[in-house]
């Protein structure tokens, strides 16, 4: 049973070459934790599964130095790092591979340490983990998962939260300067989904502008909604998108916060999006 001592405590299992394969390279571990451990919740577990080529570290000078730099670096946010050794093989036809697979450690783990744990957090979109989700929620664990592309829909539905890493502030870096303002200001790039859509060619984006323990709730003129909502006309959509897809969930657009203007129903939009850019999936 999960613990039930005051105050939330938390495990996070990262797949690290699964996110980094499918758009989460460059993502920030640093807000990750943050993002899991929202609420004032306790980190008991922070583990990062990486694969290392010990083979090609030995001739790649900089692969090297930029693994251990990278592991560092984990640690030094509070991560395990656990490393899986990347084995090397012939086929039939004489073509050599490496494999390296972390699944059946992250998995255990997750397992064996959740006898303390309340809630879970799982940074991966591989479909091999829904009977893991499955056994963590019998145990009296909430488990969320975070990823980026190539999500298994089974796993967003087995799931008790997914959210898109593309949505949490400041979990990927946008392109931007430095001297852009803080994400969720005017001026600022972020990003979001069409929630509403009419069809005289208008609609609005949701996004995330700051994390929050009440994710849940989505209506972003609820004082306590941790979610803004800009308005944007058809017209400003990129030419990769029809109208007629939205309001849709799976369409990931990121876009300029600026001052709003009088909307086509004569009501003035606080915020409205411009320079709107496809990002997940891409096309």
């Amino acid at each position: 049973m999960a613990s039930t001592r005051q105050g939330l405590r938390v495990g996070v299992y990262v797949d690290v070459a699964n996110l980094a394969r499918n758009g989460g390279y460059g993502m920030r571990y640093d807000v990750l934790r943050d993002f899991a451990c929202r609420g004032g919740a306790e980190p008991v577990r922070l583990n990062a599964y990486v694969t290392y080529d010990a083979e090609r570290a030995a001739s790649d000078e900089a692969y090297r130095e930029g693994q251990h730099g990278f592991y560092s670096l984990l640690r030094d946010f509070g991560y395990k790092v656990i490393e899986k050794p990347v084995k090397w093989y012939t086929d039939d036809q004489g073509v050599r591979f490496g494999k390296a697979n972390a699944d059946l450690d992250l998995a255990v783990d997750a397992l064996l340490q959740s006898e303390s744990i309340d809630r879970i957090l799982l940074a991966t979109g591989d479909g091999d983990f829904v009977q893991v989700v499955r056994a963590l929620q019998n145990k009296g664990c909430r488990v969320e998962v975070v990823a980026f592309e190539n999500v298994s829909n089974d796993l967003r539905r087995e799931a008790d939260l997914f959210v898109s890493g593309y949505l949490v502030p400041n979990l990927l870096p946008l392109s931007v300067g430095r001297t852009v303002p803080s994400w969720g200001e005017i001026g600022s790039r972020v990003r979001g989904v069409c929630y509403s859509h009419v069809e005289k060619g208008y609609g609005f984006i949701r996004f995330m502008k700051t994390i929050s323990p009440e994710l849940w709730r989505l209506d972003p003129r609820h004082p306590d909604s941790p979610y803004g909502s800009a308005f944007f006309h058809d017209s400003w959509l990129p030419p990769t998108v029809d109208a007629v897809e939205l309001p849709s969930r799976n369409l990931i657009f990121a876009f300029d916060l600026a001052k709003g203007e009088t909307r086509p129903d004569g009501r003035e939009a606080s915020l409205q999006a411009i320079n709107i850019e496809l990002v997940s999936p891409a096309r």
